[in-house]
């Protein structure tokens, strides 16, 4: 995808799409971490570290009690 930036006041916007904005869960309120790595744009939006170990541990929990039937349904 290929897209322009945009004046906003002073300064220059991107303007991401909705369907990339829900793909990544990101809303109007979630903060983002911008860096780059000298060629490139890095915009990803920060997570709670508490989040990430929940999501684990549901993981975990799930697959203790249905890895047979994954398993199963994998085949």
């Amino acid at each position: 995808m290929q897209k322009m930036l945009i004046k906003h006041g002073n300064s220059l916007a991107l303007v991401i799409d909705k369907p990339i904005l829900e793909l990544l869960q990101i809303s109007q309120d979630t903060p983002l971490e911008i860096s780059t790595n000298g060629d490139h744009l890095l915009v990803k939006p920060c997570r709670d570290p508490d989040r990430k170990k929940r999501l684990k541990q549901s993981l975990k929990t799930i697959n203790g009690k249905f890895a047979d039937d994954l398993r199963k349904l994998a085949e």
